[in-house]
């Protein structure tokens, strides 16, 4: 696009107020943010649409499912790497934090102990301008698991790393604290028998005994001395979320009781809650529904997590719900980009980054019309 674009006729969200304006940006950043019409001949008339900032994404681990597309498909990871981030771009997510498993739940393809070969995939492709968003890793950090160290070490000095979870999925806490929902998610996620199963609820078990405070510890350790920000996982208790503050955590992912969310903000970290969770009106796997946090002020941050296209929905429900509609984005665009340290991004000001989103409610869903990424249309 040409050096100088201006948008008018929008609807602009800002992070504290939405008004029908004007945006005009230059090169890659947002230059004036006025309110009225620009009746400048060549400015782009969004008709009445909303401007709002790009998306910024958390945590995904869509990657993976495009990199195994079926059971013992192992699909190009270079291709899955371009698929997934066409993927996010039409969902309007122009920033990314991509899921990398560090560590392992089930020994299938679906979860590879090494995360290397998936990070350099993105690494190829962004570095050859094959990619339309931009992306960053988030170390999802299996610590009940034997070789999570190793296989974290090579990440500790990437600069690509912008987020590090303390994640346990052993069965009968956090996430699953009803083993049957447990069993419930692998059988049907991995086709596995009765006694296939059991044998994997007893390794699991025997795992977190041997390994899991020894490496959640470790990991601790190193993310302190080399500055990475933690989030923590699945926390269903105050002891959980205490826990976590003694380690530094400054995020926590989908808490799985109200009771731990309400820890979690009386302590300052910011809570992301999924995205799915509030399209669908509950979690899957039981737990607390994202709509009771919100109605409690128990909400930061929404990530679409498995479901890239229930971001923006998601905010527009929480509009719904009674937020400001500046309020509602903000969980999406601005406090996002703040807890991962991406100040350059997440909201319409001048001197931001010009990654912007052109939104049309269609029957009271929003509709992703246009997206640009550092002022270059991307979708």
């Amino acid at each position: 696009m040409s050096s100088e674009v201006v948008f008018t006729s929008a609807r602009v969200v800002t992070r504290h107020e939405c008004f029908a304006g004007t945006v005009r940006i230059t090169e890659e950043t947002i230059g004036e943010v006025a309110p009225g019409r620009c009746r400048l001949q060549g400015a782009l008339d969004l008709e009445g649409d909303y401007l709002l900032p790009g998306l910024v994404e958390l945590h995904t681990d869509m990657l993976e499912k495009h990199a195994v597309p079926r059971p013992k498909v192992q699909w190009p990871l270079l291709a899955s790497v371009m698929a997934h981030d066409a993927q996010l771009s039409a969902a309007g997510i122009t920033t990314v934090l991509d899921g990398l498993a560090v560590g392992y739940v089930v020994d299938t393809l679906e979860r590879p102990r090494n995360p290397r070969p998936f990070a350099d995939a993105i690494r190829r492709a962004q570095a050859g301008g094959l990619l339309r968003a931009e992306h960053f890793f988030h170390m999802r950090c299996e610590v009940s698991t034997k070789h999570v160290l190793e296989d974290f070490a090579p990440f500790v000095e990437d600069p690509l790393v912008r987020l590090v979870s303390l994640m346990d999925h052993t069965p009968g806490q956090r996430q699953f604290v009803n083993v049957d929902k447990y069993r419930e998610y692998n059988q049907g996620k991995y086709g596995l028998s009765d006694t296939e199963l059991d044998a994997l609820i007893a390794k699991r078990r025997e795992d977190q005994t041997r390994y899991g405070e020894r490496h959640r510890a470790a990991i601790v350790r190193i993310c302190g001395k080399y500055g990475l920000p933690l989030a923590s996982h699945d926390d269903a208790t105050r002891a959980h979320v205490e826990e976590a503050v003694q380690a530094g955590v400054v995020i926590a992912e989908f808490p799985t009781t109200r009771e731990a969310a309400a820890a979690a903000k009386f302590y300052g970290l910011a809570v992301v809650a999924g995205a799915p969770n509030l399209v669908l009106g509950q979690s899957h796997s039981g737990n607390v529904s994202a709509a009771e946090l919100a109605a409690g002020g128990l909400l930061d941050i929404l990530s679409s997590d498995y479901v890239p296209a229930s971001l923006l929905p998601a905010a527009f429900l929480l509009h719904e719900g009674g937020l400001s509609l500046a309020a509602a984005v903000a969980t999406v665009t601005a406090t996002p980009a703040d807890r991962a340290a991406l100040s350059d991004r997440g909201e319409i000001v001048a001197g931001k980054r010009a990654d912007l989103l052109r939104v049309r409610l269609v029957e009271g869903v929003p509709v992703v019309r246009e997206v640009w990424r550092a002022g270059r249309r991307i979708a």
